[in-house]
């Protein structure tokens, strides 16, 4: 009877820290809120940018429209079959990307493991036996010593009660961590897509600006084969001579630059797709791509929620207030229950009798009272890591509002310089024209000819350099919003769904 009482109170017990444990020390982690910033210039955008009626693609005006969302393949709309494989191939083969989605894994079942540590009830098995011999001293030698086996069967459980919620913060730390990795994963896809589409464009406009560097050479280099032959009859001097030979050496010397950045590109290419640098690559050109004539702003409010970075760093910001909540949890008492039942005999055959059952159950308070400060301190740490997580996270979201600024200033400007050097391309090209007219019926010599089309090639490298920025200055514009990763309906990523409207409710009580 008494028994039967004894068990009863010690449930009702258990019943009343379970009850308690609903409480959590620390602070319970709400997201910062979002800016009030209603613009990301100090003036404000055109409605659309300038447009070069003389091109067909890289010419288009493009629109901003604000609070546009992103598609999830933004990369279609640049309408290039290579740049889709090339970013499909990146999406299977990139070391960076696996590795990340493989961190992602790992703090995923660290979480699993800290859940099961701590929110269940540990239970073990233990079976043994041995050859023991006693001595008589052990039972003050009135006892003869003997020779005897034991053999043991038992069970063991123990629970540690989370009383103050030091275990649950310290999942919550973890499942921050989670979230940390999973935006990690979202930003290495968002950053290996971008720079895919930006360095096959880097190659298509290097590509062109070598063809023309190459015929501006030939330009100059007939010019002075032409004014060698004039020297030669006294009909120009030799300073003119050496006035055209410096021009072709000059020009000459631009070409290994370029001809290096074309093959450091190739190979940053060949990486970004997983492939060994002598792997064959696309050929793109620049008029084979079209521009977006409609480009997406999100509004202020709505890009820290959008950008994973600022969400990355949002999440370490959540792990370091559970951490909070740890560090003060350790200063309370810890309450552990433990039991355990098995038999113990002699020969295994009898092993489970009733009289050789034995039993054991109870519990444990650890109350620190002394650590020489060290559980104060560890509390303090934990605080300033807050605040150091809290004042980086302000920097992610300066740089993101930053990034798209730059980004929309940069396709308002490079639409302009686009038009500007494009209106200089065609003003050379219709002087070479002119000239060429007046050549045929001998209104001009052959050298004021090769001087038009040196000064048309001339004008051709801009141009081209301009053409090309239009189109990463639109992919930099997409990334710096997010890259619409919110609206992907694949899990490319390996990654659970991320709404990014959606409220942060971890932690609350």
């Amino acid at each position: 009877m008494h028994s039967h009482q004894y068990y009863v109170q010690l449930v009702f017990i258990a019943i009343i820290f379970a009850y308690l444990s609903g409480c959590m020390v620390g602070p319970n982690f709400h997201k910062p809120p979002s800016p009030q910033a209603n613009s990301y210039n100090e003036t404000p955008l055109p409605s659309k940018t300038v447009r070069v009626s003389s091109i067909k693609n890289a010419g288009k005006s493009q629109a901003f429209l604000i609070n546009m969302d992103i598609q999830e393949n933004w990369w279609y709309l640049f309408h290039s079959r290579a740049i889709n494989e090339l970013i499909q191939t990146g999406l299977a083969n990139n070391p960076s990307l696996a590795a990340a989605q493989a961190s992602l894994k790992q703090a995923q079942e660290i979480l699993r493991a800290q859940i099961g540590n701590t929110l269940f009830p540990a239970f073990d098995a233990l079976a043994d036996g041995s050859r023991q011999r006693t001595a008589a001293a052990s039972f003050g030698g009135n006892v003869p010593s003997s020779i005897f086996n034991l053999y043991n069967v038992s069970a063991s459980v123990s629970y540690t009660l989370d009383i103050f919620g030091g275990a649950r913060r310290e999942i919550e730390s973890l499942q921050a961590q989670v979230d940390y990795q999973q935006f990690q994963v979202l930003a290495t896809y968002l950053t290996l897509t971008a720079n895919i589409v930006t360095t096959a464009i880097t190659i298509a406009s290097l590509e062109e600006q070598i063809q023309a560097t190459h015929a501006l050479i030939q330009a100059e280099e007939k010019q002075l084969r032409i004014m060698r032959n004039q020297f030669q009859v006294g009909g120009v001097a030799d300073t003119n001579v050496l006035s055209q030979q410096t021009l072709v050496d000059q020009s000459r010397a631009t070409l290994p630059p370029l001809e290096q950045s074309l093959s450091q590109s190739k190979h940053a290419l060949s990486v970004l797709i997983g492939a060994y640098t002598n792997a064959p690559l696309p050929r793109i050109k620049l008029s084979s791509l079209t521009l977006p004539k409609q480009i997406p702003v999100s509004l202020p409010s709505k890009l820290v929620r959008q950008r994973p970075d600022v969400r990355a760093a949002e999440a370490l910001l959540h792990s370091a207030s559970a951490q909070i909540g740890v560090a003060t949890a350790n200063l309370f008492p810890q309450f552990t229950l433990a039991g355990g039942i098995g038999w113990v005999a002699e020969v295994p055959s009898s092993l489970f009798q009733s009289n050789n059952k034995v039993w054991d159950f109870g519990g444990k308070v650890t109350q620190p009272l002394f650590h020489g400060g060290a559980l104060l301190a560890q509390r303090r740490a934990a605080i300033d890591a807050y605040d150091q997580a809290n004042e980086q996270y302000r920097l992610v979201v300066l740089q993101a509002f930053q990034n798209v600024a730059d980004s929309l200033r940069a396709l308002e400007t490079g639409a302009k310089a686009f038009k500007a050097n494009k209106a200089a391309e065609i003003s050379a090209y219709q002087t070479l024209k002119i000239t060429q007219q007046q050549y045929f019926v001998g209104g001009v010599s052959y050298i004021n000819l090769l001087s038009a089309q040196q000064q048309y090639q001339q004008t051709r490298l801009p141009s081209i350099q301009a053409q090309a920025a239009r189109y990463t200055n639109t992919a930099a514009l997409f990334q710096a919003l997010g890259g619409g990763w919110w609206n992907r309906k694949s899990n490319k990523c390996h990654i659970d769904s991320i709404n990014p409207t959606q409220e942060t409710t971890k932690g609350s009580s």
